[in-house]
């Protein structure tokens, strides 16, 4: 053999040595135990959790055979948790309730789409806060962090802080016993007890409807047909006050039906600020100027593509009922009125805010509730049935108020086909 060919052998034999090297490398790295059975070559590679190194053993060769591969992953121990973490969170979005996991002090690893929506977060930016700052409670009411202090999961306990519902924890443990997440569930019952009131309601609607509209309608007819053989003084009664009050009474019974079963939805496609603007602008400017309230617009540009699906008349029902429920608290000469739009993950959020003189403390859990009103001749169902609406669109309306005015939440959901726009 000459000098040439023998360094290219030698040369050779090094890469080989490398090769093999590598592989060796490769599988030291490989977090989970497998099995690889290799009959053409009759070799079979074993290697344990336990050891870095696999062990190899000779087997009967078998050309004909196929090679056969067999793993046995523990995803707690095998694959970060990172990883598994990245993975559930688009399914966990899927998901009506309050999911977070957090690390053994507290700080929030995930937090889906439905938690931050509620709590008025954007979800990136809350991972890695401590979780006091997702729920914004002083660390004693925090269930999750109780779970932490005592290792122990909690089962079915009832929250009574600003969150009203039923809230679990499981725990996930490192191998030397420290805790490696806690993953927390909260289930809201806020829209159970909403459900339970509108049942109730419609149960009422059904009866007023059956015993008392029929009646008012057959009066109605009556004295339109006797009211031309009466005095002019007793025409005059009925066409100015009777009629008129029968009419009011059958409205209430209508406004309150609507409330306990609202008109089916027609939904469309809503460029949401295009409609705030052109629509509900249009809506709103006449009432404005007749009541001497200024209305401005703070829309986000990135909405100007966005579209909801929606039942423009509905929703701008909703939007009348807030502003004439605005107008009705007037107590100065002028009120301003300001509607904003911007976004937040894959929601739209609009807020409905005047300057008025505020709602009480004392009155404001009970607004959205049918027939609840504070004002004379108001009935009550404005605001129950515009809230009705925004859920039927599949978003939720809130409302906070004090001595600067008064300011009502909406969201909705943005297309899911133009997330990507």
């Amino acid at each position: 053999m000459d000098d040439l060919s023998y360094e290219n052998l030698k040369q050779r034999i090094a890469e080989l040595e490398q090769q093999i090297q590598c592989y060796q490398n490769f599988i030291k790295k490989i977090p989970f135990p497998f099995v690889f059975t290799d009959y053409k070559t009759g070799i079979k590679l074993e290697k344990s959790r336990e050891k870095a190194a696999p062990i190899m053993k000779p087997i009967p060769a078998s050309p004909a055979k196929e090679a056969e591969l067999q793993w046995d992953i523990d995803f707690y121990r095998d694959i970060p948790f990172e990883k598994i973490e990245t993975f559930l969170t688009p399914i966990l979005d899927l998901v009506p309730h309050h999911i977070v996991f957090v690390d053994g002090n507290g700080i929030i690893t995930l937090c889906n789409l439905q938690a931050a929506n509620d709590t008025g977060v954007d979800r990136d930016a809350i991972i890695g806060k401590h979780i006091r700052e997702l729920l914004q409670l002083p660390d004693e009411l925090i269930v999750t962090l109780q779970s932490i202090e005592k290792k122990e999961p909690i089962y079915n306990q009832e929250v009574l802080d600003r969150f009203y519902g039923i809230i679990n924890t499981r725990i996930i443990y490192n191998d030397d016993g420290s805790i490696k997440r806690v993953i927390s569930m909260f289930q809201s019952l806020n829209m159970m007890k909403e459900t339970e009131k509108l049942a109730v309601a419609g149960r009422i609607a059904a009866g007023i409807a059956h015993e008392i509209r029929n009646p008012l309608t057959t009066v109605r007819g009556y004295l339109q047909f006797l009211k031309n053989d009466l005095p002019d003084r007793i025409i005059s009664l009925i066409d100015r006050l009777l009629i008129p009050e029968l009419d009011r009474a059958n409205n209430i019974i209508t406004d309150f039906l609507s409330t306990a079963k609202p008109a089916d939805i027609k939904m469309e496609k809503i460029k949401l600020n295009q409609f705030i603007r052109k629509d509900v602008g249009m809506l709103l400017q006449s009432e404005a100027l007749l009541n001497n309230v200024n209305v401005y617009f703070d829309l986000d540009d990135q909405l100007d593509r966005c579209e909801i699906n929606g039942d423009k008349n509905q929703l701008l029902q909703v939007f009348l009922n807030l502003f004439r429920n605005s107008v009705e608290a007037k107590v100065k000469k002028t009120m301003n009125v300001t509607i904003s739009s911007k976004r937040s993950n894959n929601m739209v959020q609009i807020q409905f805010c005047d300057d008025g003189p505020g709602i009480p403390p004392t009155v404001i859990d009970h607004i959205f509730d049918p027939f609840f009103s504070t004002k004379e001749t108001g009935t009550g169902l404005g605001l129950s049935l515009s809230r009705k609406i925004i859920e039927l669109h599949k978003g939720t309306m809130k409302v906070q108020s004090g001595d600067k005015g008064t300011c009502f939440f909406i969201e909705l959901p943005i297309d899911d086909k133009k997330l990507s726009v």
